[in-house]
């Protein structure tokens, strides 16, 4: 059970937590100051230590190199007991397990520095063999330059042995690599170490200048987490060292264990600036589930658009016009890299609001491909009879191509030079010409159920609101009513997402659509739900997600804190902000 660590806040497999010490400690941190090594078992067994609440102690331990065959991590494993103050037990990635500590650290870690796939693969393993709700320590690895990244495969302490000990060796270390001592003709830093003149400036200055970059660094990764933006900084700060890149890159392949622990909407802006932006867990999830959970209520012609800078979409002067030439005739979808394609019903839902990226006028090949590959999966599902591309020619045009040789589809193309010409809009008008109109309050009702199911799973939309349900409120602030005038659910504007109310979550769990349950012990939620009352919860559950927590005495709603797994593993902090609760 974990008494002396608690995770406060989440950024996909990176997390803000504090040691709970006499003196607590903001994670991710350095522990040099705090830890305690009781000693390896391999040359003679050790005494158990005292331990004290000032300190975190590594249990006595036989440390294991990285690729060490089954059998022998097997026959040398260690039992760890149960103890009565802050712990760490040294594991390897086979034998990592719950051993009822509040740390675990990383055997040898400092061999998989430099080999992404053995680090990714070594911090994966041990990550979801121990409970979530404790501290992993690599020691011996840190450095200004790779901190970051570290923490954004999960990695929550750290220490300075590394870096000072690349400073008495002679190399400086920056938040981009290092450099040789003897090379530098000025100190490019202002901390105290490097006050001195680069003449007078000797290899112990440089390993305590190497551990305050370190310090620094770390503050900006605990900010960067705080904030929601820890990848952002990852995808320019990794490029310094390439096994950082690569270890990245295979994190993003691993994605399951990364889309497990990212939130569902964010409040910052999401960065595309990179090719890499395009494999993010949030950008491939809101592709998954536009291709395979959202569904075509409005009985229209397609109508492909470009994206635009502002956002949402439908308040850029560009789709006003759009709008005007197209009126309810069609159903308007836009094309946009990174995000894939953005019908209508989604454009404020998170991340087509909330991403800005990188505009050259061209598309590269990686981001042709995507969109593509996005299209071409929902062309399928949405199966219109009409396909309208009113797009430019750079990119896009290429990407409706593509669709149109792979899905045997036809696209009329209504653009003679650029979308926003009187002659191309006149062109769009006219092929839509005939085309029956649809009602407002008809886009409107397909707006709240095609959230639905992006939020909830695939059909939610028609199973929780039923056929008589009816929106009021002017859009994006809709509210949704069943037959009998109840309020079911509010839209969130700034996230594009649907705020359930008590009787909208009886709605949820009494339909046949797919629902993220919370159990709890017999108490009744306040203003939240504290792991340790919770029993079950669904694996589907993500931070940020609607959930209905029930239990002996309370039935309400809220949103998740953590993914499930961590709801159930953990033995402190908050797994739900309650809404709305009704005592049983």
């Amino acid at each position: 059970m974990t008494e002396y660590f608690e995770v406060h806040g989440r950024d996909g497999a990176a997390r803000r937590g504090e040691v709970r010490l006499a003196d607590p400690l903001s994670t991710p941190a350095l522990v040099d100051a705090v830890v305690e090594d009781a000693g390896s078992r391999w040359h003679e067994e050790q005494p158990m230590p005292a331990g004290d609440e000032a300190t975190l102690t590594i249990l006595p331990h036989r440390a294991l190199p990285p690729g060490t065959e089954a059998p022998v991590e097997e026959a040398f494993a260690v039992e760890y007991p149960d103890v009565e103050f802050p712990s760490a037990a040294v594991v390897s990635p086979g034998t990592a397990a719950d051993h009822g500590a509040d740390a675990y650290v990383l055997s040898n870690a400092g061999g998989y520095a430099g080999h992404a796939e053995a680090f990714v693969d070594a911090v994966r393993s041990v990550r979801e063999a121990v409970p979530d709700d404790t501290a992993l320590y690599v020691p011996g690895v840190a450095t200004p330059a790779n901190v970051a990244t570290l923490a954004y495969a999960g990695c929550d302490l750290f220490d300075e042995k590394h870096a000072r000990a690349r400073g008495l060796e002679g190399f400086y270390l920056t938040g981009d690599g290092e450099a040789f001592l003897e090379d530098l003709d000025e100190l490019p830093c202002a901390c105290p170490a490097c006050q001195r003149s680069v003449e007078a400036f000797d290899r112990g200055d440089c390993a305590e200048h190497n551990a305050n970059a370190l310090r620094a660094e770390l503050a900006r990764v605990r900010r960067r987490i705080a904030d929601g933006r820890l990848r952002d900084y990852v995808e320019g700060q990794a490029r310094h060292e390439v096994w950082l890149t690569a270890t990245f890159r295979l994190l993003d392949q691993q994605y399951g264990y990364v889309e497990e622990r990212t939130p569902v909407f964010r409040r910052n802006e999401l960065l595309a600036a990179t090719d890499d932006s395009l494999r993010r867990p949030e950008i491939q999830r809101f592709a998954e589930r536009v291709t395979s959970r959202y569904r075509r209520r409005l009985d229209a012609p397609l109508v492909l658009v470009p994206c635009s800078a502002r956002k949402p979409y439908s308040e850029s002067q560009s789709h006003e016009q759009f709008s005007r030439a197209i009126g309810y005739r069609g159903h308007i979808v836009s094309m946009t890299s990174p995000i894939g394609v953005v019908p209508n019903e989604l454009e404020t839902t998170y991340p087509a609001q909330h991403y800005d990226s990188v505009v050259t006028g061209e598309w590269t090949a990686t981001e042709i491909e995507f969109v593509a590959t996005v299209l071409e999966a929902y062309l399928e599902r949405a199966d219109y009879d009409r396909h309208i591309a009113h797009v430019p020619g750079e990119g896009y045009r290429e990407i409706c191509e593509r669709v149109e040789d792979s899905l045997g589809v036809e696209f009329e193309y209504t653009v003679a030079d650029h979308p926003t010409t009187d002659e191309s809009l006149a062109a769009l008008d006219s092929a839509l010409e005939g085309e029956s109109s649809y009602y407002k309050s008809e886009r409107e009702a397909a707006t709240v159920r095609a959230i639905a199911d992006f939020q909830f799973g695939d059909g939610a939309g028609d199973a929780v609101f039923g056929p008589d349900v009816t929106t009021e409120g002017i859009y994006p602030k809709l509210r949704v009513r069943d037959g009998d005038g109840d309020h079911l659910a509010t839209m969130v504007p700034q996230y594009g997402t649907l705020s359930l109310t008590a009787a909208g979550a009886r709605a949820w769990i009494d339909s046949d659509a797919p629902t993220k349950r919370v159990e709890i012990d017999g108490f009744v939620p306040s203003g939240s739900v504290l792991a340790p009352g919770i029993t079950a919860a669904d694996e589907a559950i993500r931070p940020g997600d609607e959930v209905v927590f029930e239990g002996p005495k309370a039935f309400g709603v809220g949103r998740a804190t953590c993914h499930g797994r961590a709801m159930v593993e953990s033995t402190r902090g908050i797994a739900v902000d309650v809404r709305h609760c009704r005592e049983r």
